[in-house]
């Protein structure tokens, strides 16, 4: 590739990103006021809970990386509104520039993220009205939150769509053009303020490079998670255990 045909890319991509940028500034900005405390303590037990099941594969140098992603990047206890967003806007505005699989991929990550907000905001209500959680969750009342809502197929759906996504960054790190395109828009997103989208991405791809067989990460994430869920609606008195 010449220097030329580099540059033509480098100011394109500038282009496409300071575009973006001047569409998201018309917008309405979206005020971050942190996560309401019932909600924060929620995201932190979860986030617990997910350390605890998969301790195993935090150890384990090949699946380390990809598991502290999802516990910093899906389930931490934190605000992920304006990543979320601004996601959304890329997908929206960038349809013409992206690879067709980074479109993919932002559009099965934003349903993933919007049925993980809904089904937690149903989960939240449920453990604060009906189960007057203030400061404190359990394990066993986690699981009857899970029963009252009722919503085993919307759950389970919800960890077919994380492995769908986990499928496919696991074989976007293989592929060249993935990883080109993630190097090439690393300066210019960050020169229009997409920093965080960014770097949620290359944190991701990333986190999966190293592994030799995703789909021996995957599994287990789907085994286990699917077999928590079935002890939860089986009422089982310790549906975390492993």
């Amino acid at each position: 590739m010449t220097t030329e045909t580099n540059d033509t890319g480098f100011r394109a991509t500038i282009n496409q990103f300071s575009n973006l940028n001047q569409h998201k500034q018309a917008q309405p900005e979206l005020v971050l006021v942190g996560l309401e405390p019932a909600l924060a303590l929620l995201r932190t037990w979860q986030s617990n809970r997910l350390t605890r099941t998969y301790s195993d594969l935090l150890v384990n140098p090949e699946f380390e990386s990809a598991c502290r992603f999802f516990l910093s990047d899906i389930y931490a206890a934190r605000d992920f509104s304006k990543r979320d967003q601004d996601l959304e806007y890329l997908y929206h505005v960038m349809s013409r520039f992206l690879p067709d699989f980074l479109l993919k991929l932002a559009r099965k990550t934003i349903e993933l993220n919007s049925l993980t907000n809904t089904l937690d905001q149903a989960l939240l209500k449920v453990l604060v009205e009906n189960l007057q959680v203030v400061d404190k969750i359990t394990p066993q009342i986690y699981a009857e939150g899970y029963r009252i809502c009722d919503n085993y197929n919307d759950r389970a759906f919800q960890i077919e769509l994380l492995i769908n996504v986990g499928k496919m960054v696991g074989s976007g790190t293989r592929l060249p053009l993935i990883n080109a395109a993630l190097r090439l828009a690393r300066r210019p997103a960050r020169l229009a303020g997409w920093e965080d989208v960014q770097d949620f991405l290359e944190r991701g791809f990333f986190a999966f490079k190293n592994i030799r067989k995703p789909e021996k990460f995957l599994g287990t994430i789907q085994d286990r998670e699917m077999h928590i869920l079935d002890n939860i609606f089986a009422n089982y008195p310790d549906p975390f255990e492993i």
